[in-house]
């Protein structure tokens, strides 16, 4: 029997499902201390509402760190979502319109992207067609 090669990415994939997974399901669990540390809101359903998807977000990404590759999707998954909340986090502190502690956000949003490039450059794989015309199969980001 042989053993599942191990992915490369999966502490990374283990840090950003737990960091999102827990940070998504705190403004549905107590949504007074989240306030009374990112602020007061108005539309506390919109907060549930986000908190809800990146706890979603937070799962898949530890779903994935069991298997032995990371497929594009995944990788987008997780660097996407990390490029658009540090997106949100610095436009709208930017603008006023949330309170800066979102900056400590964007900051761990960032040390996820050095992640994922660190992790993408280690692997030494680049996302190419497998497969010649207009399947549009890739192959996976990590080891085979």
């Amino acid at each position: 029997m042989s053993q599942k090669p191990r992915n490369p990415a999966s502490p990374l994939l283990v840090l950003q499902g737990l960091y999102f997974l827990v940070t998504g399901v705190w403004p549905l669990v107590s949504i007074d201390t989240f306030q009374a540390v990112t602020g007061p809101k108005t539309d506390l359903w919109l907060v549930r509402t986000v908190g809800a998807l990146v706890a979603v977000v937070g799962g898949a990404l530890l779903s994935a760190a069991r298997e032995a590759r990371v497929s594009v999707p995944v990788a987008l998954l997780g660097i996407g979502s990390a490029v658009a909340l540090t997106a949100i986090d610095v436009i709208y502190v930017e603008a006023r319109v949330i309170d800066p502690i979102y900056l400590v956000d964007a900051a761990a949003e960032g040390v996820l992207l050095i992640g994922w490039s660190a992790a993408l450059l280690i692997q030494g794989r680049q996302v190419r067609p497998a497969h010649a015309g207009l399947r549009g199969h890739v192959t996976p980001l990590a080891g085979r």
